[in-house]
């Protein structure tokens, strides 16, 4: 069907990474946040495909706190997101975050999903190769759940994300990708709960999903919104 014919098929709105962080910038511009008084945080994969978004973000805000981990998994827990609120500006008594978290799957110019081309390598890789060897774990019925010291952060992509799947069901890519981005956004919104003081603090939480073309990177936006003052605000993008 080709690139375009499946990008449209099974995502309803999509913009270039550029084009997502400036509408997510201008929306919270008119909340307050700017890159003079909000620190940003990112959560992305850590594959060098992903990295685009990383230089676009910092373009509109500045240095970003690092939360990434392989599929975009928010790993960093309390102690990562304390200490990203300790370096934010402090504005009139305020502090200001604003998160971008997101996985991503690649989609190549004949519009197969999870496949992609890599510089300086002959035929095809997979995108995100994380998520990818976790479904054919699964599809083969031998997933391994103990930790693996020497393989830490696919050990517990396995763990927290079989708790998101139904038992006996094996999702394909693109939906094991909308599974990891309902993960990632809980986790991060668990762990804001937690730890940041609405009083004192507003922030932003940007989800969607990171989508690999075949000559450049988009971005499917999911959850966005802001909290001000107590009160939760809909980004509309």
């Amino acid at each position: 069907m080709g690139f375009e014919n499946i990008l449209k098929k099974y995502f309803d709105k999509t913009f270039t990474e550029i084009e997502f962080v400036k509408r997510t910038y201008e929306a919270l511009e008119q909340l307050g946040f700017n890159n003079e008084n909000t620190i940003a945080g990112k959560c992305i994969c850590r594959d060098e495909i992903s990295q685009s978004i990383r230089s676009v973000i910092k373009h509109m805000w500045g240095e970003a706190f690092n939360f990434s981990s392989l599929a975009g998994m928010f790993f960093a827990g309390k102690t990562g997101l304390a200490a990203a609120m300790h370096h934010a500006p402090i504005e009139n008594g305020k502090e200001r975050y604003v998160f971008y978290a997101m996985p991503h799957i690649a989609i190549n110019e004949k519009g197969r999903i999870g496949v992609c081309k890599r510089e300086g390598r002959a035929g095809e890789s997979t995108a995100c190769g994380a998520l990818y060897a976790f479904q054919k774990e699964m599809a083969n019925g031998k997933v391994n759940l103990t930790m693996d010291n020497e393989d830490v952060e696919q050990s517990l992509i396995r763990m927290r994300l079989l708790r998101e799947i139904p038992y006996g069901h094996v999702p394909d890519l693109l939906e094991l990708t909308k599974t990891t981005l309902k993960a990632i956004q809980a986790d991060i919104e668990t762990t804001i709960n937690n730890v940041v003081d609405t009083g004192k603090s507003n922030y932003a939480v940007i989800t969607g999903i990171q989508i690999n073309g075949p000559d450049s990177n988009y971005v499917w936006p999911a959850a966005c919104y802001a909290v001000v003052t107590g009160e939760k605000i809909t980004l509309n993008i």
